[in-house]
């Protein structure tokens, strides 16, 4: 997987690497949201309350964007995600 893959997955660009549809990875970009929104909203289901609906996607698409998440393990999130929002806060 190249650079620019990830960067589109993550929402860092919307320029289709070549040798991928758009159509099919908006599907690998909907999917990396979904796996990280449901574990961190599992770990922060208080914050997700709160924010709602339009508030807690435009923060996850925020982290997935920024982060500097690099495993591949959605059970690492947590962690990453308070780090994230320090950096933010700061």
């Amino acid at each position: 997987m190249s650079a620019a893959f990830y960067d589109f997955v993550r929402g860092r660009s919307d320029d289709v690497p070549a040798g991928y549809t758009a159509a099919g990875l908006r599907v690998y970009r909907h999917l990396v949201y979904l796996g990280a929104s449901q574990m961190i909203e599992a770990h922060f289901p208080a914050v997700r309350e709160q924010l709602g609906d339009d508030a807690w996607r435009t923060l996850i698409e925020a982290y997935i964007r920024q982060s500097e998440w690099t495993s591949p393990y959605y059970g690492d999130l947590k962690d990453d995600f308070l780090a994230y929002l320090a950096r933010e806060s700061a």
